[in-house]
């Protein structure tokens, strides 16, 4: 039997809970969103202090805005890759650039409707992650956390030993974003997405838990990379 999965949508982007002998979250959504994550996990009768360990995928506003009142409600550690801890602690709102026309001019609009209008609460980082494997035994939670660069250079995913692969922004399944579930139209490198995607898909990922929309196959995933 697996872990129990719960999405909670805070605003924009997805955290996801992740309950199994333990209890953690992926990822801190949009900012101001306390309160969402509060009733959210309310909902599926988790109680704050069952909540361990915050992953954060990625550094962008959209992951990282509420984190801190996350930590603040649950007195759980927050866990980031090294080269994007300061864009928590120091509240920091750099965007990646688009990889194809409608990517760039999703950048336009974000830039210009939706940073300058977000505050991110800075906190500290407890556990700064690197590129070697992070394992989540300790928390309860039979996975660990991989290095995925590309979509940012600090990027990292969940990946559960049944195959579920939190991947922040390195899929995407959601309007305006993207027309159908695959790869992302925003990041640093595509060829690095690629090569991430390979790295999960070589260690068993099966579903895909994107940042923003619904859950998906891998073989989304691996037609891309097929035709690529």
């Amino acid at each position: 039997m697996g872990a129990q999965i719960d999405t909670i949508e805070l605003g924009i982007a997805n955290c996801h809970v992740i309950k199994d002998q333990g209890a953690i979250v992926v990822d801190g959504g949009d900012t101001k969103k306390a309160k969402e994550f509060k009733k959210g996990i309310e909902e599926i009768s988790i109680k704050p202090k069952d909540i361990k360990l915050i992953v954060i995928t990625h550094g962008h506003f959209d992951h990282i805005g509420s984190a801190a009142e996350i930590k603040e409600i649950t007195k759980a550690k927050i866990a980031m890759h090294e080269q994007e801890k300061d864009w928590l602690e120091k509240g920091l709102k750099p965007l990646p650039p688009g990889l194809s026309a409608w990517g760039n001019f999703l950048c336009v609009i974000m830039k210009t409707l939706f940073t300058p209008f977000r505050t991110i609460k800075p906190t500290d980082v407890d556990i700064v992650l690197d590129n070697n494997e992070f394992s989540l035994a300790d928390y309860g939670i039979a996975g660990k956390v991989i290095y995925t660069p590309g979509h940012s250079s600090g990027s990292v995913s969940v990946l559960l030993e049944t195959g579920e692969a939190f991947v922040g922004d390195l899929a995407m399944n959601t309007l305006p974003m993207t027309f159908r579930p695959g790869l992302p139209v925003f990041g640093d490198n595509m060829d690095m997405i690629k090569n991430s995607w390979k790295t999960l898909l070589n260690q068993g990922a099966k579903k895909v838990y994107p940042g923003h929309g619904e859950p998906f196959s891998v073989s989304v995933i691996e037609k891309e990379l097929a035709i690529s």
